[in-house]
Order: C-alpha cells, then sequence, then structure tokens
C-alpha cells in the first residue's frame, strides 16, 4: 500500500493519477476539511481515503498502518487551514509524519523538498532540511527529490508572471538562471523512484531539460504567443527589506524564496535521468501548453 500525503494538492494528486492509473494501491490522507471536489476526485481515481492531519500523531499512526511507502509532498505554503503554519505543517507535522512511519515499519519513505542550491535563509529552508536531516538518521529507506522552481507557481500570476495579460514581474536583473521543473515532472520522478533501487537512501536536486533565465523565459512565451510582455523588476534590495520587514514566517519565506530566485538556480540532470529515466517538459512546452488551452 502506498500513502500519499498532500494528495489533494496538484503535486500529490498528479502522483495518486500516476499509481492508480499503474493499477498501484494507494491510500491519501485527507483532512476532514478538505474540499468535497478534491475528494471527489481523488475517489474517481481510486483511491482509499483515510482521515487524518499532520498534526495529529495518531490519525498518522492509524494512516502508515499496512503502508510499504510513504509520498509526502504536504506543505502549508500552498495549502493553510486554521492551525497551519510552517512550524506546525513542514516542520513538526513532517516529523511526527516519519516518526509515525518508522513505528509502523514502513519500508520507503519518499519526501519532496526543494532545491538543495536554495541557500538563502528562512523558515521553510529552515524546516525542509531539518526534515531532511530527521529522516536519513531514522534508518528508513528514503529518497528525498529537491525539484528546483516550479513553472507552475513561479511562472504563473501568484508571483507576478501574468501570462493572460503578458506582464511580467522579475526579481532581481533576471539574468541569473534557473532549471525551471514542472510540477508533472516531479510526479513522474516520484512515481519512477518507487521501485527503483538506484532511487534507495538517495537525494536528487531535479531541474528541468534547460536553464533559462527569467528574461529569457519572457522571450519564450512572447516567440510562442506572439505578444510583447511588459517586464517590472523588483530589485533585491526591496526583497531584502521585505523579509526584514515580515513578521510572519511564510511572508519571509516566499522574500526569501524571491531572493534566491535573483541568485539562480541551475541543475545538471545527466546523472540522475541515467538513474531515474523521465521525460523533461521545457519552458516552452509550458508555455504552448499555457497560450493554447
Amino acid at each position: 500500500m502506498n500513502l500519499i500525503v498532500g494528495a489533494t494538492g496538484y503535486l500529490g494528486s498528479e502522483i495518486c493519477r500516476l499509481l492508480t492509473t499503474a493499477g498501484k494501491p494507494v491510500r491519501t490522507l485527507v483532512r476532514s476539511t478538505a474540499g468535497r471536489a478534491k475528494i471527489d476526485a481523488l475517489k474517481s481515481m481510486g483511491a482509499t481515503l483515510v482521515q487524518g492531519d499532520l498534526k495529529d500523531r495518531a490519525s498518522l499512526d492509524a494512516a502508515c498502518r499496512e503502508v510499504t511507502t510513504v509520498i509526502s509532498t504536504a506543505s502549508s505554503t500552498t495549502s493553510r487551514q486554521q492551525g497551519d503554519s510552517i512550524q506546525t505543517v513542514d516542520l513538526e507535522g513532517q516529523l511526527r509524519l516519519i516518526d509515525a512511519a518508522r513505528t509502523a515499519g514502513v519500508k520507503h519513505f519518499l519526501y519532496v523538498s526543494f532545491s538543495g542550491n536554495l541557500r538563502v535563509d528562512h523558515p521553510l529552508h529552515t524546516a525542509k532540511r531539518t526534515v531532511e536531516e530527521h529522516l536519513k538518521k531514522t534508518g528508513l529507506t528514503y529518497t528525498i527529490l529537491r525539484p528546483t522552481y516550479y513553472m507552475e507557481v513561479w511562472l504563473s500570476p501568484i508571483v507576478g508572471f501574468d501570462i493572460a495579460n503578458a506582464k511580467a514581474q522579475i526579481y532581481g536583473d533576471g539574468e541569473s538562471k534557473i532549471s525551471w521543473i514542472s510540477l508533472r515532472d516531479v510526479a513522474k520522478f516520484a512515481f519512477q523512484c518507487l521501485d527503483n533501487p538506484a532511487a534507495l537512501n538517495t537525494t536528487f536536486d531535479l531541474g528541468g531539460p534547460e536553464a533559462l533565465s527569467p528574461l529569457e523565459v519572457v522571450k519564450v512565451f512572447e516567440e510562442v504567443g506572439m505578444k510583447p510582455f511588459a517586464i517590472q523588476h523588483v530589485p533585491v534590495e526591496v526583497l531584502e527589506a521585505q523579509r526584514g520587514a515580515a513578521t510572519d514566517p511564510l511572508r519571509q519565506s516566499f522574500a526569501g524564496l524571491m531572493i534566491a530566485y535573483t541568485k539562480g538556480d541551475p541543475v545538471d540532470m545527466q546523472d540522475t535521468l541515467k538513474r531515474v529515466p523521465v521525460q523533461l517538459s521545457s519552458v516552452r512546452d509550458y508555455a504552448r501548453r499555457m497560450l493554447t488551452r
């Protein structure tokens, strides 16, 4: 049995879809407050649902019973409910889940973190790295996936990349290259790692097929959409000031991720793709998908 924690999110639900399509048994941890549409979508895939919460250890113990593999994509950064925070979910909740998995005798724990090249200090960075180190020390067989910036998030209106209106907010000078990756490809990596001996007790930094600067990304969208973009730069000094002034750990973390973005994150995927073969989507592929839907 495969337990997915974070299955109501985009990445977790895509992993669920890949597993159920392949005929793999899937159990998903869902909260009592989960939306009906998301619950129905998981049920339609053939997943078994179990109610629980990363803040409730007893529910995690129950969810992990008779489970062979745990896949955790959960985070408070994209879906936050009462009592959720980086501290309670991304740190303490993930630590609880790992300990519950170890107690239940889970054979393999796959944890989705973020790129090891993102070294700007902020609460989410601290949580991710703490969880990684704890997982390695438990004795559980593990796989840690460290994707860089998701196209679906960082090339979207939520951070000022407004494709529909041809406007792009660029952090810093926009010259540093990033190996933008699709959430769909991260799901493929997770799926391919489950029965792959080369993925056991291994950490993979993940990126897309090429490293492009944010300004080069804008050019790709202009070429695909045949329309010029209006560009607005946000200086690093402004981001530093935002991080310094933020009192909420989530705001501090987003400012930190934006600062790291200005430094770039090219990821060499040659060795990883030999060990875990995945056909990667390019920024141009993503642009075509977004501009033709």
